[in-house]
């Protein structure tokens, strides 16, 4: 079996959560994986670590990824097909992560069906940036169309780090959050692991995903620091992912 570097003795054991539900593990499609090599290393690292089933989440993204259904589903098959055949005994599943853009409001104006996780979960994110004009809105439309936007990495929006009514108003709405789990490694900088530590305080997480892209961020997923958080949350009953 491949060392995925020094293990801290008091790392996470991932088969408490089960579900991976937050990756990028097809090949050349997206930021993550290059290619079908990568994927099965990426995949076989993430079985090594305890998870028992993957949800790759490629970006749909209309400016950089303009990734469609019919693709993101037939590059799925062939890296299941090729799992199978090499006997890496896996549950892998696939959803996709929507960049909340003029690309996702035409689906869902011409009703064409997004990849969810669940029954009827879906994967979203907005601008790091600065706060988009119109997304409110089509997170309001998703919840017409009978969909459950789960905000994938709200710690990351640190431009709404002093304003943490914008972040109650979103979970008043019954829209779901998602919790990068290397935030809490110190990953993505100081104010993102901050914001991520207040979420678990205030229970505002419902699921937490790798969001891995690369065989790189294995030693931040074995990191200790990782631990409190997610026992916390388990502990509570806070996070979905053994049951997805």
């Amino acid at each position: 079996m491949k060392l995925w570097g020094k293990k801290d003795s008091d790392a996470f054991d991932y088969g408490l959560l089960k579900t991976d539900m937050h990756s990028h593990l097809l090949p050349g499609i997206d930021d993550g994986s290059p290619d079908l090599a990568t994927s099965v290393e990426m995949i076989n690292g993430l079985i090594h670590l305890g998870f028992k089933k993957l949800i790759t989440t490629p970006h749909v993204m209309q400016d950089m990824y303009p990734n469609k259904r019919d693709d993101i589903l037939r590059r799925y098959e062939i890296l299941k097909k090729h799992l199978e055949t090499e006997r890496i005994d896996v549950e892998l599943g696939v959803a996709a992560e929507y960049f909340l853009d003029d690309n996702l409001k035409k689906l869902l104006a011409d009703k064409e069906p997004l990849l969810t996780f669940g029954d009827n979960l879906v994967l979203v994110e907005f601008s790091m940036a600065s706060e988009q004009y119109n997304f409110k809105e089509l997170l309001f439309e998703m919840q017409m169309q009978s969909y459950q936007p789960v905000i994938a990495h709200p710690e990351r929006y640190i431009y709404q780090e002093k304003n943490k009514d914008f972040f109650e108003e979103l979970k008043s709405a019954g829209y779901l959050f998602q919790l990068n789990i290397m935030s809490l490694a110190g990953v993505y900088g100081k104010t993102v692991n901050e914001l991520a530590r207040y979420f678990i305080k205030h229970e505002y997480y419902d699921i937490a995903g790798t969001d891995l892209h690369n065989t790189h961020h294995f030693s931040h997923l074995q990191n200790s620091s990782i631990a409190h958080g997610l026992k916390e949350m388990l502990d509570a009953g806070k996070l979905m992912n053994p049951q997805l």
